[in-house]
């Protein structure tokens, strides 16, 4: 991937943790760091089918799961309803700029990579294996917008987000965008190898102290708990829940199973405690008032929680 996409190592790396561990991602960054290129060119290098929705505030749920029509049979002139599938039967989607679109849409979508279905004149379609939804969001233009509730983002395991290249990278996309020649992306796996690499995430082993580790991050999010530290109880208006910590052990084991370990470790959890938590922690008004971001509360937690030692 990284012979088309120029930098976002990390980018690059949680995308593809989310992907092994089954979740689904949200890519936050302003126009043009080359988000649709990213989920286009992961599609084409695992032999995904992919497909690209452009919500606008005038998408119906329709537009996306599919519809029912009626159609006659010339010869007979009997009716009858068949079911059009819509763009998210698919194994790689971008759902681009999910925000601009309203929440009986937003609702829709979320429901299906929940349920991994959708259903259809009372029959229960599945979706294709694997299942990957990578929603984009636009964090400067906000007007005309529907953000999604605090409740919907739980749904999403890592929020990712992009910044701007650097010098030499910028220099570097410039000079690989402006030519003739175009990387060549050959497939290195297949439908069937990633879910096979799914179902070995599953598999790694997590030690107790690790289980541990992760659960004492996420309950001290919640300013209610008697672990959290000063700065949560003074910034943060709502914790995360569970699903943080299955999102947690599950990122981490699949970052072990890319480092070729067969077990996770606390850093594995420290790793991807950033895109897991920032949006499953609500900062209140003394945060903003301050310019703290869930970022920041998120750093200062890893800083204050020191991760088990090795043999404990």
């Amino acid at each position: 991937m990284q012979r088309r996409i120029v930098g976002q190592e990390r980018v690059l790396e949680e995308v593809i943790i989310c992907l092994l561990a089954g979740g689904h991602a949200l890519l936050v960054g302003v126009p043009g760091l080359a988000k649709t290129l990213l989920v286009r060119t992961l599609a084409s290098a695992l032999e995904l089918d992919f497909k690209r929705v452009q919500f606008t505030p005038d998408l119906m749920p329709g537009d996306i799961t599919g519809t029912e029509v009626i159609e006659e049979d010339r010869t007979t002139g009997r009716r009858a309803a068949r079911f059009i599938r819509g763009p998210i039967f698919t194994q790689v989607l971008l759902a681009d700029e999910i925000n601009r679109t309203p929440p009986k849409t937003q609702a829709a979508l979320l429901e299906a990579m929940q349920e991994g279905r959708v259903t259809a004149g009372g029959d229960d379609l599945l979706l294709p294996r694997p299942f990957f939804v990578l929603a984009t969001q636009n964090p400067i233009e906000q007007e005309g917008t529907y953000p999604l509730p605090e409740a919907q983002l739980d749904r999403f395991m890592f929020d990712i987000r992009l910044e701007y290249p650097s010098a030499d990278e910028e220099v570097e996309i410039l000079r690989a965008t402006t030519g003739v020649a175009d990387a060549d992306i050959q497939p290195v796996l297949d439908a069937e190898r990633v879910l096979t690499l799914q179902r070995w995430v599953r598999e790694v082993p997590v030690a107790d102290n690790v289980f541990r580790y992760a659960a004492s991050l996420v309950r001290a999010t919640r300013p209610a708990d008697a672990s959290a530290v000063d700065d949560v109880k003074r910034w943060i208006r709502w914790g995360a829940g569970p699903r943080a910590g299955q999102a947690l052990i599950l990122g981490a084991k699949a970052r072990a199973l890319l480092a070729g370990r067969f077990h996770a470790t606390p850093d594995d959890v420290r790793r991807v405690a950033l895109p897991v938590l920032r949006h499953r922690v609500l900062v209140n008004f003394h945060a903003e008032a301050e310019g703290v971001s869930t970022d920041d509360v998120v750093g200062r937690l890893l800083q204050a929680i020191e991760p088990p030692r090795s043999g404990l």
